[in-house]
């Protein structure tokens, strides 16, 4: 019997390796993508199917699918959309192009690549997709509104194509993970260094904090888990008969997600202030 065969995004580090990894042992045929060539050669090297994938280019989108499906024959059983990057800054100070670079990644290019693999799953009338939102995909915390707004219409795309697709074999899954370990903040300084005029800001005194947090070497929030969390929601969402719509991972998503349906907003807004350190952590 030939192995089942998924496509996951952003495995250069984190959630995504961890997860390619983790299949990869459980007897899937992975495809682990990953943006920078060097990635994708330590992969390969690491004896995983390794190619590159830019989810903010769409040729790059169209020759990583038109690969892997030249490799399987024409069939993908899963899909595990987990490449996404944090954008930090005040809303005020961000710029239409950082507005821009954040849905780029974090939607458009996950949507576009959903969509050319849907025809295929459905020719079958099978598949599983599976999207990494965030705690930050059901609450907002202070500065980070890019990748607030991001994860927030990621999760409605989610659940609209869950509602199209009944019925027709394929599962729409959202895992939403708190804190986890991995070099999520090294790419969000990144971001912050390209986009965010800290010294002419009217919040340069919360960058100072923010600065010190993104730079922190170690977990930087109570509650972070290794991305191993991840993977166990992960294996549900794709090998369980009757997947859950949506996973939560680690305690901050659990306890916003009940705060969220309990709490009045301006209640709930004190939490998130305090929770999200106005930019300190």
């Amino acid at each position: 019997m030939d192995k089942k065969s998924i496509l996951i995004t952003g495995c250069s580090t984190g959630i995504g390796e961890c997860v390619a990894y983790g299949l990869q042992g459980r007897g899937w045929r992975v495809f682990a993508t990953a943006r920078r060539a060097a990635d994708v050669a330590r992969l390969q090297a690491a004896g995983l199917e390794s190619l590159r994938l830019d989810l903010a280019d769409s040729a790059s989108i169209q020759a990583a699918v038109a690969e892997v499906l030249a490799r399987t024959g024409g069939r993908l059983e899963a899909l595990l959309n987990n490449g996404a990057y944090g954008q930090p800054g005040a809303v005020e100070d961000l710029s239409r192009e950082a507005l821009r670079e954040q849905f780029e990644t974090n939607l458009f290019g996950t949507q576009e690549l959903t969509n050319l693999l849907l025809p295929v799953m459905r020719q079958h009338g099978a598949g599983r997709i599976v999207y990494i939102s965030s705690v930050l995909g059901l609450v907002a915390f202070p500065y980070r509104g890019a990748y607030v707004a991001s994860k927030f219409a990621l999760e409605g795309l989610a659940d609209t194509l869950r509602l199209e697709l009944c019925g027709s074999g394929i599962a729409v899954c959202l895992i939403e993970p708190g804190p986890i370990l991995s070099r999520f903040r090294d790419n969000a300084y990144r971001a912050y260094q390209r986009h965010i005029r800290a010294e002419t800001s009217s919040h340069r005194d919360k960058y100072v904090a923010m600065e010190a947090r993104l730079t922190k070497v170690g977990p930087a929030a109570p509650f972070t888990l290794p991305p191993e969390a991840v993977l166990k929601r992960v294996i549900h969402a794709l090998e369980s008969p009757r997947p859950r719509t949506r996973y939560p991972v680690t305690v901050p998503t659990y306890l916003f997600g009940v705060l969220r349906r309990l709490l009045p907003t301006r209640a709930l807004d004190v939490i998130l202030r305090r929770a999200g350190g106005e930019g300190r952590r």
